[in-house]
């Protein structure tokens, strides 16, 4: 099943998409050029064909990927389940070491839907990886909580959680900060207090200013105010 999987998404690639994802991922080198929504289309198929049959082959085969489209197309599978939280859970787990992109990352967490109906459950599944020393672990945590639980039952314990995560990696560093410009969006009050009163690293919080000055939802004279509150570096 997995060659006849790879053979389709082989046929499925196009060069000039294959140098504009390249362009985007620098340092992932085994990108083929596939469109996310064909590779959407294949994930829905396989999801309601013969999952488990797909990764029992995957795992047959040490889980080694050729191509980023095998590791962005497994994580859009499980996204895709219709299964008991457990089921799906546990082949999150599974899945998370495989991260080694923003991309894959990004694409995996806003596809577990699921979350919606048992964020109760996920946010006790996500606890460890909030303070994982493993970059993509960490991202995929705040990625999750910024797709699902930027809400009013969960902001304060969602900018509590950024506050304590300390990681040095820049797609860390970056993905707290594009969280924390949603907060301001949803919840400026609270996010404004937030911003006056932190424990933020000096990039993630100039990061967090800049992405909300950033957004078309945001008026210039508050954009104004928020570019005022930058910290003096001392050098």
């Amino acid at each position: 099943m997995e060659q006849n999987i790879q053979e389709q998404l082989l046929s499925m690639a196009e060069s000039d998409y294959q140098k504009f994802t390249a362009s985007l991922l620098p340092g992932v080198n085994n990108i083929l050029g596939v469109r996310l929504p064909k590779l959407r289309k294949l994930a829905k198929q396989i999801a309601k064909e013969d999952w488990r049959d797909y990764f029992k082959t995957i795992q047959s085969k040490n889980d080694k990927n050729e191509y980023f489209e095998e590791t962005m197309l497994q994580g859009m599978v499980i996204g895709y389940m219709v299964e008991d939280i457990e089921t799906i859970l546990t082949y999150i787990k599974y899945f998370i070491p495989k991260i080694d992109n923003w991309s894959v990352c990004d694409s995996f967490c806003i596809g577990l839907k699921f979350t919606k109906q048992n964020q109760g459950q996920v946010w006790d599944f996500l606890q460890p990886y909030f303070y994982s020393e493993s970059t993509y672990a960490v991202r995929f945590s705040i990625v999750m909580l910024l797709d699902f639980y930027i809400d009013q039952v969960h902001i304060e314990q969602v900018l509590k959680v950024f506050d304590k995560i300390n990681h040095s990696d820049y797609y860390v560093k970056m993905a707290v900060a594009w969280a924390i410009s949603i907060c301001y969006i949803k919840f400026p009050i609270l996010t404004m207090d937030y911003l006056k009163n932190n424990h933020l690293d000096d990039f993630t919080y100039h990061k967090s200013l800049q992405k909300i000055t950033e957004s078309l939802q945001i008026d210039k004279e508050t954009k104004l105010m928020i570019k005022k509150m930058k910290r003096s570096i001392i050098k």
